[in-house]
């Protein structure tokens, strides 16, 4: 729920948990005696400076610093990961040594086209597989290189892009949809800064799906429950675990602004720096793995699945959005009286006329229309609104040089590349085309029983296909396969019996 996406200092929750390594002090010099002067090192005969990048705790320039950034660490083992379509890494481990000498990686690409569940649907439409099922190559990218802190073995982790035999970018990947997006930002002398707030339930271990979930224990030793919005004594339930939420951050060199207790019963919000879109959707991606992994490690489970609980409040990506001026970084969003810009308004007008249509991509599974009912604190509109909660599109406010556009339909169990992709598209479209949004709203918009968006999965993705625009945006060849495996999970969805059938329907029908 946080509003900012300017650069702040950590709460004093959180700094008091974050205990960064302070880097040694390296002068380079020799004190000198009596008149102060310095004699340098070099001079007599010291070793030559460490390099920073081996101090870095996240990313490398090239494969020769990677070699030695992972052999000053111990590290033994590599993860070569990259999201698939549902935000889940995939990839491949390997020794160290064999990944710094030059080996090739490589995935099948029906990999990219199965289902949640696992199972690959059905050609239709324009949902098409490869005829002989050939190998992607994985790309290393080095930026991204950091350390595995869960794992008890020295191990690190880098994200890699996809590329066909050909070395051409695989365009129904999630990386590169996210990059083609910023591409036609560039292309225009723009680049979008975004900043996503996730929230999440932690849940007691539910091995039997038939059953409800449930809150976990707490540290008082009582079942936590809702209620709790902005209580520090809510996320303190949790302190050993959000301590090591901290630590493991910290050692992959993941950057949190602030963590909050939401309001429903374990639900916690981390919202995260501003920043480069393809940057912010590796954090999400990494902190996903995180959060879990922590979690584990205290033997219950963090869940972003939209509406986990029934009768909680659901969980939500919201994705704040500005676009600055490549050559002078000043923020379009406003002219330089600070009054708000066309543009500002054409990208509040885009994502009113495409947002329902590429809804798809920020609320995926059946599941997550469950969040988008009216009466709940989710929008159920493409409403705007200055500080309006209840809309879609809420403008918080700020100064001229932080006006942003807040998206609060994604839910957290978005593929963080895709939500953004399909945001950044909507409002790039609303620039380019000059479009015009309707008159902004102070009113409750999300409790009168009306929704104004697709209500369910089929009819979301049918609003996706028949966007023609998005054929070109996103590509013929993504909006193509990620429609037809939304379809597949959507009938695997419909072969399996709810407990409410069982209920209502068993002896009454």
């Amino acid at each position: 729920m946080s509003d900012r996406i300017r650069p702040t200092k950590l709460d004093a929750n959180a700094r008091s948990k974050i205990k960064r390594d302070k880097p040694k002090r390296r002068t380079g010099e020799i004190g000198g005696v009596g008149n102060g002067r310095t004699t340098p090192a070099r001079a007599r005969g010291a070793e030559p400076e460490r390099p920073a990048f081996l101090d870095r705790r996240r990313g490398v320039r090239s494969m020769a610093e990677a070699a030695e950034w992972l052999k000053v660490r111990g590290i033994e083992d590599l993860e070569c990961i990259t999201p698939d379509l549902a935000g889940v890494a995939r990839g491949k481990m390997m020794p160290a040594k064999k990944f710094t000498g030059n080996t090739s990686l490589a995935l099948p690409s029906a990999l990219f086209m199965h289902t949640i569940s696992g199972e690959y649907p059905e050609e239709t439409g324009e949902f098409r597989y490869s005829p002989n099922d050939g190998d992607l190559k994985l790309v290393p990218d080095l930026s991204t290189l950091s350390e595995v802190p869960w794992e008890t073995d020295a191990t690190a982790q880098v994200i890699c892009d996809l590329v066909d035999t050909a070395g051409a970018a695989v365009g129904y990947t999630p990386r590169n949809v996210l990059k083609r997006v910023l591409k036609l930002y560039e292309d225009r002398g723009w680049q979008p800064i975004v900043a996503p707030e996730i929230e999440f339930y932690l849940v007691s271990k539910n091995v039997d799906p038939d059953y409800p979930l449930t809150p976990p224990i707490g540290r008082s030793g009582r079942q936590i429950s809702g209620g709790q919005a902005y209580s520090i004594g809510g996320v303190n339930e949790f302190d050993e675990l959000i301590d090591d939420i901290y630590h493991f951050s910290d050692r992959q060199g993941l950057e949190i602004d602030t963590l909050i207790h939401e309001d429903g019963a374990a639900q916690l919000e981390i919202n995260l720096r501003h920043g480069d879109p393809i940057e912010l959707a590796d954090q999400v991606f990494m902190f996903k793995r995180t959060i879990r992994e922590a979690a584990l490690k205290h033997d219950i489970y963090a869940t972003f699945m939209a509406k986990p609980i029934q009768g909680q409040p659901g969980s939500a990506m919201h994705i704040h959005q500005s676009v600055v001026d490549l050559q002078t970084g000043a923020n379009v969003f406003s002219n330089e009286d600070g009054s708000p810009s066309a543009l500002f308004y054409n990208f509040i007008g885009g994502m009113q006329r495409y947002v329902p249509a590429a809804l798809i991509m920020m609320a995926p599974y059946v599941n997550s229309y469950r969040r988008l009912t009216y009466g709940m604190s989710a929008p159920t509109n493409n409403a705007w609104g200055y500080d309006n909660r209840t809309t879609a599109f809420r403008i918080p406010s700020s100064d001229a040089s932080s006006r942003r556009v807040e998206n609060r339909l994604p839910s957290s169990d978005a593929n963080p590349y895709l939500a953004l992709a399909a945001s950044l598209a909507c409002g790039w479209l609303g620039m380019v085309n000059a479009i015009e949004p309707d008159q902004p709203t102070d009113r409750t918009v999300n409790e009168d029983g009306v929704i104004s968006l697709p209500r369910g999965l089929l009819e979301a993705v049918a609003a996706f296909e028949a966007e023609e625009a998005f054929q070109e945006v996103l590509s013929r060849e993504f909006v193509g396969t990620y429609a037809g495996i939304k379809r597949g999970e959507f009938e695997t969805f419909m072969q399996v019996i709810s407990p409410w059938e069982r209920e209502f329907l068993l002896l009454n029908v």
